[in-house]
């Protein structure tokens, strides 16, 4: 076969032409969630690249066997290949903007742009000739290198060690200098960014979070996220209120404790480890009187350190401000970026922090423990679970747990999804009868046999989550949410495609911000969840739909993001 020039991405041979051709356009099938224009055309041009490849080397097996088309076919088939193109195409992006636009209905979102087809198509080709470009410089460098090392090896030899050099090269340049400055440069920017400090804004005086009176801990040492969480206290006024509202008795509401302790720097300058992290929360603790609260809630964040308001302030108003909440940090990176890199960092402190807090609470008179709970959403669910080995351990060692929006890692998620009853479906399933772990998707209704027995763990996690189905084994099999009968919310266009879904659903989740209820966004569920978890005993069940939206309706303080991305 002849060497294609490198700088003519337009020079393709016609079978893998037809490769890309034909995976560019299922990658314009529906997933999980809607996609904007930007990244359906990034989509489809990495699709394209994959489908090049797989049948550039079914096209250079053809020719190695002596299998060729004379010249008179390779023109009748190009102008057939061309026809092709142009109206297949042009049904595809047809098609899929329809698809597009019948899946922002269903999950609430306006609809798009008609430009959208047109900008994705645009992306996709610009995209697709620089890869292919990169690709073949790496094809020419290889062969260039096996004809070098053919002056002293066998012809045949030299080109498969010449191939291999290359490769091993090209991927230690992008693994150790490329990804590896990318990573040291993003993480010292998102450092920065954790570092910043509005001076404006006043560090707390109460004594009941950390930074405020009496702290050890510094404002500033929080990190951005834990000046958010440690500024969105709610107030012991504000919670007092709802509860008159209620009819509830706000006689004994209490000022809600928040203990955080960010990645900070220690005094001479260094990065605080671990260790010394939770040491620090476990003092803080100590020092807000945590330990002599209702209820004590040791909760994980995501990547950033961002803990989830509607999870914390759900059960701080649940229990009159009677509760307190600790958390540590463990990355500066976003949470997909962390995911990827450091994931097992999560688990680290999830583990570590419970357990040096489970360790001094174990010592308290039985009587006088508060109930000690656990909890996280996404990445910080992964990273709590790391604390357990399972239901009986959940069991034994907490009064109750509340993970939301499951990664697929999830460890022992995948154990009790996977140990599902037979009838219980993957996105909704039923474990051990549900006596001790239960699965929701509203927070309200929790299925399972005879009643929930405490201690009550729970999982919020929808359908169409991509967080909660992205499992790279969906690569080469057919994952349960599509084999089984569909969820809410996952479209029924929706199909199984060989490494193209799992690129779908990478995608799902970095291009899309759908309304609560959907994907990833949970908004108040999880005021629900608590209801049912770990409600007190003189909670009525007509005052938590007026907690939703009373907590809907709060101005949390704006000094960052409160989202799950971060």
């Amino acid at each position: 076969m002849n060497t294609l020039p490198v700088l003519r991405p337009d020079r393709l041979p016609l079978l893998p032409a037809a490769g890309a051709l034909v995976a560019g356009w299922l990658s314009l099938t529906p997933s999980l969630l809607p996609r904007d224009a930007v990244f359906q055309g990034l989509l489809a041009a990495v699709s394209a690249l994959l489908g090049y490849g797989v049948f550039a080397a079914i096209g250079w097996a053809l020719y190695a066997f002596g299998l060729r088309l004379t010249a008179a076919r390779q023109r009748l088939f190009w102008r057939i290949f061309v026809g092709t193109a142009i109206v297949g195409t042009g049904a595809m992006l047809w098609l899929a903007h329809v698809w597009q636009q019948e899946q922002r209905v269903n999950v609430g979102m306006p609809q798009a742009s008609g430009a959208d087809p047109f900008v994705a198509l645009l992306v996709a080709a610009a995209v697709f000739a620089v890869l292919l470009v990169v690709s073949r410089a790496v094809r020419a460098l290889a062969a260039w290198v096996g004809r070098q090392i053919a002056r002293v090896l066998p012809a045949k030899a030299a080109a498969a060690l010449g191939l291999v050099i290359v490769l091993w090269v090209s991927f230690a340049f992008v693994n150790d200098v490329a990804v590896g400055r990318v990573a040291e440069r993003l993480d010292g920017s998102f450092a920065l960014v954790n570092d910043e400090f509005a001076a404006d804004t006043a560090p707390p005086t109460m004594a009941e979070v950390s930074a405020g009176q009496g702290s050890a801990v510094s404002w500033q040492s929080l990190g951005r996220q834990g000046r958010i969480f440690i500024a969105n206290t709610p107030n012991e006024a504000d919670i007092a209120e709802f509860f008159a509202r209620n009819n509830l008795d706000e006689s004994e509401v209490v000022q809600p404790i928040r203990v955080y302790v960010g990645t900070g720097t220690t005094e001479v300058g260094i990065e605080a480890t671990l260790t010394q992290r939770v040491d620090t929360a476990v003092a803080e603790l100590k020092r807000t009187g945590a330990f002599e609260r209702k209820v004590l809630n040791v909760a994980t964040g995501t990547g950033r350190g961002w803990v989830n308001e509607n999870q914390a302030r759900a059960l701080e108003y649940l229990w009159g401000g009677d509760t307190a909440t600790v958390s540590v940090q463990y990355s500066h990176l976003p949470s997909w970026m962390s995911y990827l890199v450091d994931a097992q960092r999560a688990r680290e402190t999830g583990r570590a922090l419970f357990d040096a807090v489970y360790d001094y609470w174990s010592t308290l008179p039985e009587t006088e423990r508060p109930k000690l709970v656990v909890s996280g959403e996404s990445l910080g669910s992964y990273g709590s679970e790391g604390a357990f080995t399972g239901a009986s351990d959940l069991a034994a060692r907490t009064d109750g747990a509340l993970w939301v929006g499951p990664t697929a890692n999830n460890e022992l998620w995948q154990g009790f999804t996977e140990q599902r009853e037979g009838e219980s479906p993957v996105y909704l399933p039923v474990y051990g009868g549900g006596e001790t772990v239960r699965f929701s998707a509203d927070g309200i209704a929790w299925p399972g046999e005879d009643a929930w027995a405490a201690p009550r763990v729970g999982y919020l996690q929808h359908a169409n989550d991509p967080v909660t189905w992205l499992d790279f084994g969906a690569t080469f099999t057919r994952p349960d949410f599509l084999r089984e009968d569909r969820g809410p919310g996952v479209p029924a266009q929706m199909v199984w495609l060989p490494v193209i879904t799992t690129l779908q659903l990478a995608v799902d989740q970095l291009a899309s911000v759908v309304p609560a209820g959907q994907g990833h966004e949970f908004g108040q569920a999880p005021v629900y969840a608590w209801a049912e978890i770990l409600p007190p005993e003189t909670w009525p069940q007509s005052a938590t739909e007026s907690l939703a939206e009373w907590l809907a309706e709060l101005r949390l303080s704006d000094l960052g993001s409160t989202s799950s991305s971060e």
